[in-house]
């Protein structure tokens, strides 16, 4: 397809003549296609090692200790993977606002898709002892330095490759690809659990998901080495040959333009912090129902509910197959009424629905716990990642875009998703009830509604200016 000389659209009259960027719609499909792959491989990694916390982990990592012990132990070794996220957010985020967002999400998929496929080789406690869960918890590092910057480098180039009024519905295919990555996962340990015997799947069927991502990573690779740069990037004020000026540079520099300083200076002079925190609170939400019903509830039915390991790993696989069809409505839905109004919405189901849906889940039937796991992925989580994916893009200035969308996921995730299912386990063993898990949810979903109503309506802004859009 031939491609169109373009400058994203709405960009600021102070925008240098020179910044015409050429992009086709080729380009944008490619951009998909590699988020959305990127996106997928991320979360296929942190699904299969979720599973296998809550399902195998406890008895091959964790041995000698009681089964809810076991538990905690696991959902906790699962959780340290958030902290090294943070520190990846942290490092590839300023990178990707300095150097592009293409670079850096070659590196990330590497090094994620390396780090899982070696977990599945690891050797286990009844091998090398001690050693075994400290090599678990390496790799669990490893890979979530990688992936700290993977969904919000995702995120930012499908956002800033998007057309304006599809904005929302092109930017949820980075949610299509955490949907996939977590079908993928709970198809391939709802396999494992049907057809292998016990003693199989402790003794060498868990290492399967872990090797088999290995073909996943070579493929995300190779799309990404044909993906151009982000035309807002390169479209930026403050970009000279493809790299971001400093502060210093900035007010140093002599050569800028009449028309292009009052743009910097909006950017150099705004107080950073309000928009951040909105988008932490955001996070929260999809966040931490997203630990409790992907990650704490598989679990929660094989050990406490007693009821089939293979029940719960089917419900995540169904309710990411409806997903399919939730996510991109979502997106739709955000571009036609505007982000507030959906996050509102969905947040108040979500809070009146957290109770009946525990009920369901703990009925002991299968019907329940299908119906309950089914309707928390798709509204607690899932649509409300449809949302997050272009909210969040469009809160942040470009000049600071990835960094602080990387922070703000990953400080989301690490107070919510991985210390979530910790604190869970920890209460329903105290209280010996399943109360605690439906409170959780309303409180995370509560957060994010106040949020909502707090932030600006996002919808058409101009994702080349460099300043927060609060």
């Amino acid at each position: 397809m031939a491609e169109t000389a373009m400058t994203p659209p709405g960009t600021p009259s102070g925008t240098p003549p020179d910044k015409t960027v050429t992009r086709s719609t080729k380009d944008l499909t490619k951009a998909a296609v590699s988020g959305w792959l990127g996106t997928a491989m991320e979360f296929m990694d942190f699904q299969l090692y979720s599973l296998a916390a809550a399902i195998v982990f406890n008895r091959i990592f964790f041995p000698d200790v009681s089964p809810a012990i076991g538990l905690i132990a696991a959902m906790a070794t699962y959780g340290v993977g958030y902290v090294a996220r943070l520190a990846g957010a942290i490092y590839f985020g300023r990178m990707g606002d300095r150097l592009g967002r293409r670079k850096v999400l070659f590196i990330t998929v590497a090094l994620m898709g390396v780090s899982t496929t070696l977990i599945g080789v690891l050797p286990t406690y009844q091998t090398v002892g001690i050693l075994a869960p400290i090599l678990l918890v390496v790799l669990r590092l490893v890979q979530g330095f990688g992936a700290g910057a993977e969904i919000a480098g995702a995120t930012v180039l499908l956002a800033e490759y998007a057309p304006v009024r599809r904005r929302g519905l092109v930017a949820s295919l980075v949610s299509l690809g955490t949907n996939s990555g977590t079908l993928a996962a709970s198809a391939l340990w709802a396999l494992l659990l049907a057809v292998l015997s016990e003693q199989q799947l402790l003794s060498w069927g868990w290492r399967l998901p872990f090797l088999l991502s290995f073909v996943l990573m070579i493929f995300a690779v190779w799309i990404r080495t044909n993906v151009k740069e982000s035309p807002v990037f390169e479209a930026r004020a403050d970009v000279v040959d493809g790299v971001a000026l400093s502060r210093d540079e900035l007010s140093r520099d002599e050569t800028k333009t009449a028309t292009a300083e009052p743009v910097l200076q909006a950017a150099l002079k705004q107080r950073k912090g309000k928009a951040f925190f909105l988008a932490l609170a955001l996070r929260f939400g999809q966040a931490g129902n997203s630990g409790l019903v992907q990650t704490f509830l598989v679990g929660y039915v094989a050990t406490t509910l007693a009821m089939d390991d293979a029940l719960a790993t089917e419900a995540i696989m169904w309710g990411s197959i409806i997903g399919f069809a939730t996510v991109p409505l979502i997106g739709m839905l955000g571009d036609r009424f505007g982000r507030r109004p959906m996050y509102t919405a969905l947040s108040l189901i979500t809070i009146a629905l957290a109770f009946p849906m525990m009920l369901l889940i703990t009925s002991g039937t299968t019907t329940g716990l299908m119906l309950g796991m089914i309707a928390g992925l798709n509204l607690g989580v899932l649509g409300l990642f449809a949302l997050e994916s272009v909210t969040m893009a469009e809160l942040f200035g470009a000049r600071t875009r990835f960094t602080q969308l990387a922070l703000s996921k990953e400080i989301g995730g690490i107070l919510a998703t991985a210390i979530g299912p910790v604190v869970a386990a920890s209460l329903t063993a105290a209280t010996g009830s399943w109360w605690p898990i439906a409170a959780m949810l309303i409180v995370y979903s509560l957060i994010t509604l106040v949020a909502a109503r707090l932030a600006p309506e996002t919808r058409g802004r101009d994702l080349v200016r460099l300043e927060d859009a609060v």
